[in-house]
């Protein structure tokens, strides 16, 4: 049997049932491209090499792993069990972040690269993009957002450690059994950046309520001891962290608004508020390292 899975905005996802086994039939759609493909599957065949819990795309008897399926690019791909949470807890939020570095330590050795199109110089060139259209969201949201990109151009870090990273890692992209990670996926983000970054676009997709308040500063503490049970800050990630985690959000507030301005109005995809993310710039612009990290 197969049937659509509603989850999921950049791709069609069926869920295939076989006597074999279950699996994720995934069709690519045009967000994806597919010379991109060959990158995404090695990425996912290292680190489950490496025996962390991510899906392989199964090969067929030529051992080839992409497939035409109605014209599109298609791969199918492990079902991994466990479910994905909508109100994270500190245990989960702690598992995630120790998932996360187990995945960066993983990556260490892996050689492949691709260039992130959504990092300083893709935010800025989508505000040119979204434009004056920008202020129909909310008044003075365009001089807001170029207030921020004269920050991050001015100060945004160098010399941090880099690897390829997730770049999405919201709570919908981890599945859980009760406190314990049983599958990351979805690395359709995955790119070559600075390593803190992805631990902070993990923590502001998990330490905030959906709207972008109420910061959870228990659930961030846990998240990042997580994450450094694996993968350790050095001292000059723990400064930079702020700036990081106003790049996260000014990343998604962007690509949040490009997509409310131009999703149709009768487009079966729900637009996400953008506001959300201005929420959380706006908290991480006057926060101190010890507040976001818990230490």
């Amino acid at each position: 049997s197969a049937k659509g899975i509603a989850e999921g905005v950049e791709n069609s996802n069926y869920l295939v049932d076989t006597d074999r086994s279950r699996f994720i039939l995934t069709l690519y759609e045009k967000r994806v491209d597919a010379g991109d493909l060959p990158f995404f599957l090695a990425l996912l065949d290292h680190l489950a090499d490496k025996g962390l819990p991510v899906p392989r795309a199964i090969r067929d008897r030529t051992g080839r792993q992409v497939q035409q399926v109605a014209g599109r690019p298609a791969c199918l791909i492990e079902f991994l069990p466990g479910i994905s949470v909508s109100h994270p807890t500190p245990p989960q939020a702690r598992a995630t972040g120790h998932a996360l570095g187990q995945m960066h330590a993983a990556l260490a050795d892996f050689t492949r690269d691709r260039p992130n199109a959504l990092g300083p110089e893709g935010w800025l060139e989508l505000a040119d993009r979204c434009g004056s259209d920008l202020d129909r969201i909310a008044p003075g949201f365009r001089g807001r957002i170029a207030d921020e990109l004269a920050i991050i151009a001015r100060d945004w870090p160098t010399g941090l450690p880099r690897s390829v990273i997730h770049a999405d890692l919201f709570p919908d992209n981890v599945l859980m059994h009760g406190d314990a990670v049983t599958g990351i996926i979805d690395f359709y983000f995955a790119c070559s950046e600075i390593r803190a970054w992805d631990l902070a676009v993990t923590h502001a997709a998990w330490c905030f309520e959906n709207d972008g308040t109420g910061f959870d500063a228990t659930r961030a503490a846990a998240l990042v001891a997580g994450y450094e049970e694996a993968m350790p800050l050095s001292a000059a990630e723990y400064d930079a962290f702020p700036l990081l985690a106003r790049g996260a959000a000014l990343r998604f507030t962007l690509t949040r608004a490009w997509d409310w301005l131009n999703t149709p109005a009768d487009a079966l995809v729900t637009r996400k508020d953008p506001l959300a993310f201005l929420r959380r710039l706006e908290f991480y612009a006057t926060a101190e390292p010890v507040i976001l990290l818990g230490r």
